[in-house]
């Protein structure tokens, strides 16, 4: 009797845990590559057709004020840790696979993967990656807490002879690392095997909650044409089609889950790392270049669109704040999880603005400036003692310099071009005084990338500076910091 007794508390126990991992939505992160709001119809995008995007905003929330940061190592690191790149230190943009030494390392930062893991989700990811080099790291994936992986290895501009046949391509003829290795997919296209990865992986994952993230290669350049328009020749075509993919590819996810019943159980978060990357385009009647590197809205200010049938309120627009460090939050609290002590945060939960019960806890967002870092003889490192940033509400945007000074404020309800620095008229001098207090809680000095060091490799970015010379930018920064510039004698010529 007591036998039986305790075989039937631990199946009851057993099955209250299958029940509360079932009752846990699944959780889909969609990110583009280089894609403004300009290029998206529902966001008032023209000359331009996006109708299975449009039917996923229509099916859930569109946000006005969510933002990235302006450039791809930025973007993907805040979205992983939770942090923003003044603490983890990745505030420029480093392509691992091309320049070798600075890599996203699992033992020094947090993952939103091992949390979603500790959660009990079996977790992929699938497209762009750019953080690891595969060829040092082949297992990365999942030390950072994947269960299952797709991606484009970003090998480009490789040196190294040993590997010399590695393909550069992320489209055409991809060169993709999976569990079985890396090869090139001759004949095919990229875009098109990352989204089957991710609809088999969720066939073969439908009974249990799963976490997926989704960075797609496109439209990044180089721009190409498509297997749904094979014959574009320009590159504005090129990147049209290239859009109108990506509209294709967001069908296929979400018709994927509608036939397998899981759109009621769900959440998929769609959005884009930065702006787009020298394209222009008509947004709402205002012509809007292209704003990757940019801290302007254009650069930071992202398409973010979030659908939970039942859940979510449909057909909405939100005003409320969010920014790419708060997924990692926002993901823990859906799935009941806490985030690992040993790291320290700047994410907030955005879960009742993504439900719509309740506003963001956010007073403001933030972005950084972006750019290359720098190899010096002390590894990867940051350009700037502190990097220009901006801050800013649901209204108002402050800009503030490498001296940790205001140097621009600007109303985005009426101008939206951030055209008119308001600055120096006192009638904004509370807001002003609001905005500028967040300085306050910025770290003096910004972190550079944590990573255990490794043997130097043939392809490694060469150290183009000595080490304690490399930063600029702070009033009391100390005179070995600062960086020399050798001044340019007059010739003869020019004298004359």
């Amino acid at each position: 009797m007591i036998w039986r007794n305790l075989l039937i508390c631990l199946f009851i126990g057993i099955s209250l845990q299958a029940r509360e991992a079932a009752d846990k939505p699944n959780i889909i992160f969609v990110l583009l590559d280089d894609l403004g709001k300009e290029w998206i119809n529902c966001y008032g995008g023209e000359d331009i057709e996006t109708p299975r995007i449009d039917q996923l905003a229509a099916q859930g929330t569109k946000f006005d004020n969510a933002y990235s940061m302006p450039q791809c190592t930025p973007s993907r690191v805040a979205f992983m840790t939770g942090q923003y790149p003044y603490r983890s230190g990745w505030v420029n943009h480093w392509d691992a696979p091309r320049w070798g030494a600075g890599y996203y390392d699992w033992n020094n930062n947090p993952s939103i993967a091992r949390t979603m893991k500790s959660a009990g989700y079996t977790t992929a990811v699938a497209g762009k990656w750019q953080l690891n080099d595969f060829r040092i790291h082949p297992d990365a994936m999942v030390k950072h807490g994947f269960d299952d992986y797709c991606m484009w290895t970003g090998c480009e501009g490789s040196t190294d002879k040993k590997h010399e046949k590695i393909s550069t391509q992320r489209y055409w003829n991809p060169y993709i690392h999976t569990k079985e290795g890396s090869k090139t997919y001759e004949g095919q296209f990229g875009p098109d095997i990352y989204n089957q990865f991710v609809l088999d992986f969720i066939t073969d994952n439908k009974d249990k909650p799963f976490f997926v993230y989704y960075p797609l290669a496109l439209p990044h350049g180089p721009h190409v044409h498509t297997p749904l328009e094979p014959n574009v020749s320009d590159k504005l075509d090129k990147h049209k089609a290239m859009v109108h993919y990506i509209d294709l590819l967001t069908g296929k996810l979400i018709d994927h889950l509608d036939k397998l019943n899981l759109r009621e159980n769900t959440i998929i978060v769609w959005t884009c790392d930065n702006g787009t990357g020298g394209m222009s385009n008509m947004m709402d009647g205002r012509l809007v270049r292209g704003g990757k590197t940019k801290t302007t809205e254009n650069g930071v200010n992202t398409p973010f669109i979030v659908s939970w049938l039942g859940q979510v309120p449909e057909g909405k627009t939100s005003k409320a704040l969010v920014d790419f460090t708060d997924m990692h939050q926002t993901f823990a609290d859906f799935a009941a999880v806490q985030l690992d002590s040993q790291y320290t945060y700047d994410g907030h939960s955005a879960k009742n603005a993504f439900l719509g019960t309740g506003k963001s806890s956010r007073q403001w967002v933030m972005a950084m400036g972006s750019h290359g870092a720098r190899m010096t003889e002390n590894g990867v490192e940051n350009v700037y003692y502190f990097r220009d940033r901006v801050v800013r509400d649901e209204r108002y945007k402050l800009f503030i310099a490498i001296d940790r000074k205001p140097e621009k404020l600007i109303d985005l309800e009426k101008d939206p071009a951030e055209l008119n620095n308001l600055i120096a008229n006192p009638e904004y001098k509370a807001i002003l005084d609001r905005l500028s207090a967040v300085i306050k809680t910025f770290p003096k000095t910004d972190a550079d990338p944590s990573y255990t060091k490794l043997a130097i490799n043939p392809w490694d970015k060469k150290a183009a500076f000595p080490s304690k010379i490399h930063k600029q930018g702070h009033p009391d920064q100390p005179e070995q910091y600062k960086v020399k510039v050798k001044k340019k004698t007059k010739s003869k010529k020019e004298k004359k």
